[in-house]
Order: C-alpha cells, then structure tokens, then sequence
C-alpha cells in the first residue's frame, strides 16, 4: 500500500497538465481532420503529396527523416523533395533569409513563424485557406490553421523564397 499518495498524485495532475498543453496545440487539426488545400498551383501539389507521405511522423529534435522531424528539419526536407529547393537549416537561419512578407501577402509555399515563449521558435509552411503543415512537437507532422486556438496569437512573421 502506498504511504505517500501525494507523489502518485503529482504525477497524475503533471500528466493532465501536459496531455491539455498537447492537445490545445492542436485543437484546430482535429476539428478539420479531413481539410485539404484547394489550390490547384504545382507547389501547393507538391508540398501536398509530401505532407502526405510525412503526416504523422514523430516529432524529433534535429530530425530530418521518416523516423522523426523537427519544424525546420520538415520544411528544409519537403522544400528539398518537393521543389528540389534547399533552404537554410534551422529557423533561426530561416529567419536570416528570404523575403519578409505580410501575413495578407501570404502565398502557397511561404513560410510562417511562430513566437513561442518569447522567440521565434516554431515554423511552417502556409498551403493556402489560412493553413500550414508543419512538424508539431506534440503530434508530428501535421497541419493547423493559422487562427487556431494555440496559433492565432503567436503568429510572428512570414518569409518567403524566391
């Protein structure tokens, strides 16, 4: 029998308390689980069919591959498969490049960045409809859109690659 419950029960609350951070982060997501962009350009078509190869894959930091991406890691990757395009590594290097453009200029293929927890940390690529697919830290590869609950207040720049 245990003694001490408080223990157990800080690891059930942490649990909650993570499991409600994840799920927020993706609320947008599950309320359009069968969304598919509408554009009919090359590139939208092409980002698409990667996405669609990768949806799901794990999230994994410094990943760049079917066993895992990071945000960076699957934008570099679909850019690189899709369009034969290579782009700079990491957000940061992203950020460094590139034409900044408003977010009312936003075009198929554009990047988007996030602001999370002071900086720009989190990025993905806008597929038209106000959506983009990215590499999730809580559920991998997938696609959310730009007003949803977890995104709509973090949205920081938009950068596009010519």
């Amino acid at each position: 029998m245990n003694r001490h419950p408080l223990p157990a029960l800080s690891a059930i609350l942490m649990a909650l308390t993570l499991a409600g951070c994840a799920s927020n982060q993706n609320l947008d997501s599950a309320n359009e689980a069968g969304w598919q962009p509408s554009g009919e350009s090359a590139t939208v078509d092409r980002l698409w069919r990667v996405f669609e190869r990768y949806e799901g894959t794990p999230y994994h930091y410094g990943g760049m591959s079917a066993s895992g991406f990071d945000c960076s890691g699957f934008i570099a990757t679909a850019f690189d498969e899709a369009l034969g395009r290579q782009l700079p590594r990491s957000t940061s290097q992203m950020l460094a490049a590139g034409d900044e453009i408003s977010r009312d200029q936003l075009q198929a293929g554009d990047l988007v960045f996030f602001r999370i927890k002071g900086k720009d940390q989190h990025a993905g690529i806008y597929m038209g409809d106000n959506r983009f697919i990215h590499a999730s830290t809580s559920v991998g590869v997938t696609h959310s859109s730009l007003d949803g609950y977890y995104w709509r207040n973090r949205f920081s720049q938009a950068r596009r690659f010519d």
